[in-house]
């Protein structure tokens, strides 16, 4: 094998960054990916029925979709995820027979998804030096047993990515809870735990209050926080631009500038092809990393100082009175700031606020939008608070064009939450699947993803199933995870494509491999489908389209159920009917029905072209189900993570060829990074005070208390980003990320603010 596939490439060619993103470059790279692992064929029959009524979902982002559906309605990262799911490329036994699990650890990430689909049911037995395959009867029995002979049910885990559907995220939570045990962390408590922590102290729901036609076609003033769409949430531009035509004003805030907030070149205008695109940001705000908690400090201050001068009043005072509590304190929170803290931690002078606050006291409905860069810092369920505050100050909750819109990432990461995968989940939904299935679920909560590490570290942990995901390479402190994976007695993880996770796991690890988004799901001769929920609450259904890769592989449901049945039996007098639900879906949906709030009627209204959305008492009827029955202001001291001299505060990103720890390829043309991923963006006058060239080649260290983790072999690339800050990729660098930092109340891990320091490289 090449070196170039067991050592992470360094990057061939810097270049300029980008201005403006997709365009013709995006439309050429879509097709290149899909072409290359689907064929033309294959490419036509999936990429027509992406995102359609009549279609499947997207396995990628969790952007909502039109009403009225174009006859692309995919973007650049859609199809790359597409396509990777759908590749012609297999793998099983021949493979594994020649690659001993020794070299695929020696193997890059890129490469190991790169070599196809798995096929076929794999077993590493205790001792064993290569995968073999197994039997799905005896891969399941395995499974059964070993959850069964558990001396404590909470000595299991059960981890879930947001790729799983709602159907096999209930029947998922319910085999943890049937077993007795609340063990189910999942991605979104390293994403957007924060968001949920946030709004549900302060709003009542821990969702956003905003759909699509808010932002196309009501808000006056869209803020972007913290959040890349042009990479992360591409079909977000098309939306944006549509405001934009209409009217409205965006404001981008964020430590590094980004191509598709600047300007969208939208491939299905002639326009977006042949012209310049379409101007998106009115006003870029270069905050610091972890300023925004400042930044929001500082404008509440302004809006509360305009009310009370001659100018006023700017404030909602009505809606305030009516539906908040907590005015006084928060009132004289703000104005007991300093100014010259709040400019100094948000990295913007007083004019640039004030400057804000005019586009804010200007537009009628204003919404915030905001994804990672927000809610991974110490200080994120703060941040998310005061931006809160921000909008209820001016009433813009509940009403057309305005309200509060986390973007989730993963497909269905916020469907699987609202299906019961939560470690901490609410007495009322424990006591519906009481009644519904007839066992009485635990009371006691379970651990989320950071306390699932430390218990598998801790030898507290004897199983860990991972449904879908890469929990190896997707969690912090990469070296702890791998060594807490090893410690379990049995790793079992369900899976469409090789990983990490696969080749650090327990003593015995099993891989189970199941359906891809894109494939038909059969069962006992009819045709299945599945549901998801998007970011905006939208819940509509995906259907397969291509035939299975391989007559080996099962849905993650037909997993699922089939080990509740082992484990649990499926007769007339046992709890739950597994084999039935495993069967046939249409039983798990009506039971979802009955459990869980919003879900009336389930199976008529998800006939519905594009679904139905899920009730939210803030936007539907400004009711707040917090303890006080009002939303909350709350009182949120900026604070801000200080870097010692000589070091700099790293934040995590992204690439545009990736989608989380999957890695497409290894260009980010839109930051003119080519051929590599192992590069950290510094300021050009850091580079200058330490000494540090332009192109150096540098180990990225992090400091925690008196630990230190070091990332090794880093081109430094001089980039647009404030003074004291960087960037580089993930998941190169989780193993810089202390298990034990993480944010106030989430717990979420601290991925976008690293104490680092850069040692040049010798020699």
């Amino acid at each position: 094998m090449p070196d170039s596939d067991r050592i992470d490439p360094v990057p061939t060619e810097v270049s300029e960054p980008k201005t403006s993103a997709v365009g013709l470059p995006g439309i050429l790279h879509s097709m290149q990916y899909a072409l290359a692992e689907m064929g033309p064929t294959r490419t036509a029959k999936t990429l027509s029925k992406m995102n359609h009524v009549d279609g499947f979902d997207c396995p990628s982002c969790a952007w909502p979709d039109p009403d009225r559906r174009k006859a692309a309605e995919f973007c650049e990262n859609g199809a790359k995820a597409v396509s990777w799911e759908a590749t012609r490329k297999h793998i099983g036994a021949d493979f594994f027979a020649e690659h001993p699990v020794a070299e695929l650890r020696e193997m890059t990430d890129h490469w190991l998804e790169a070599q196809g689909r798995l096929t076929e049911p794999l077993l590493l037995a205790a001792g064993d030096t290569h995968y073999r395959p197994v039997s799905w009867k005896t891969a399941t029995t395995m499974v059964a047993d070993s959850l069964r002979n558990l001396a404590n049910p909470n000595r299991a885990a059960f981890y879930t990515s947001g790729r799983a559907s709602n159907e096999a995220a209930f029947v998922y939570q319910l085999l943890a809870r049937q077993l007795g045990t609340n063990n189910l962390p999942d991605c979104s408590n390293m994403c957007h735990e924060s968001s949920g922590s946030a709004l549900t102290e302060t709003l009542g729901i821990g969702k956003g209050s905003v759909t699509l036609d808010d932002l196309t076609l009501h808000a006056e003033l869209i803020v972007i926080v913290g959040q890349n769409p042009g990479t992360n949430h591409p079909r977000m531009l098309t939306a944006l631009e549509d405001a934009k035509r209409r009217g409205a004003r965006i404001v981008a805030i964020n430590p590094l500038p980004e191509a598709g907030l600047q300007r969208f070149r939208n491939p299905q205008r002639v326009s977006g092809i042949l012209g310049r695109g379409t101007k998106l940001a009115d006003r870029y705000l270069a905050v610091r990393v972890n300023g925004d908690l400042a930044l929001f400090n500082a404008v509440n201050r302004l809006l509360v100082e305009r009310d009370e001068s001659a100018a006023g009043p700017v404030l909602d005072h009505d809606f305030i009175r009516e539906y908040t509590d907590g005015f006084d304190q928060a009132r004289a929170g703000w104005l007991a700031t300093d100014w010259p803290s709040l400019q100094q931690q948000s990295g913007l002078d007083r004019h640039e606020l004030e400057q804000f606050v005019d586009d804010v006291v200007s537009a009628k409905s204003i919404v915030v939008c905001w994804a990672m860069g927000l809610t991974q810092h110490k200080n994120s369920v703060a941040t998310i608070r005061e931006i809160t505050n921000f909008l209820l100050l001016r009433g813009n909750i509940g009403r057309p064009g305005a309200g509060v819109c986390p973007v989730r990432g993963h497909s269905n990461v916020q469907g699987d939450r609202t299906m019961g995968i939560y470690e901490k989940p609410a007495p009322a939904f424990l006591d519906a699947l009481r009644t519904e299935f007839g066992f009485d679920p635990p009371r006691e909560h379970g651990h989320d993803t950071v306390d699932t590490i430390r218990a598998m570290r801790d030898g507290q942990i004897d199983v860990f199933i991972g449904l879908g995901g890469n929990f190896a390479l997707a969690t912090p402190d990469t070296a702890v995870t791998e060594a807490a994976l090893e410690r379990c007695d049995l790793t079992v993880q369900i899976s469409t494509k090789l990983n990490r996770s696969h080749l650090r796991g327990g003593r015995q690890a099993l891989i189970l491999p199941c359906l891809g988004r894109t494939e038909r799901d059969i069962r006992d001769g009819v045709e299945q489908f599945v549901t998801v929920e998007d970011s905006m609450s939208m819940v509509h259904s995906s259907r397969g389209r291509l035939p299975a890769g391989s007559d080996q592989l099962r849905s993650e449901v037909a997993i699922v159920t089939a080990i509740g049945d082992t484990l649990f039996g499926s007769g007339p007098d046992d709890a739950v009917a597994w084999r039935q639900m495993g069967n046939d879906y249409r039983i798990i949906r009506k039971h979802i029905e009955h459990v869980v709030p919003g879900f009336h009627a389930f199976e008529e209204r998800i006939a519905n072209p594009g679904g139905f959305i899920l009730p939210n008492p803030p936007r539907d009827a400004r009711e707040f189900k917090t303890d006080t029955g009002r939303a909350h202001l709350t009182v949120n001291p900026p604070t801000a993570i200080v870097a010692p001299p000589g070091h700099l505060i790293l934040q995590t990103v992204r690439s545009h060829d990736q989608f989380n720890t999957t890695i497409y390829g290894l260009d980010d043309r839109y930051r003119g990074i080519h051929g590599g991923r192992m590069v950290v963006f510094v300021n050009a006058d850091d580079l200058r005070e330490q000494g540090i060239s332009d192109g150096a080649m540098v180990d990225i260290v992090s400091v925690w208390g008196s630990e230190e983790r070091r990332a090794a072999g880093f081109r430094v690339v001089s980039y647009e980003t404030p003074k004291g800050c960087a960037a580089a990729y993930y998941p190169e660098t989780n193993v810089l990320i202390p298990l034990d930092s993480t944010a106030d109340v989430s717990n979420t891990p601290t991925s976008k603010s690293i104490v680092v320091r850069l040692e040049p490289q010798r020699g």
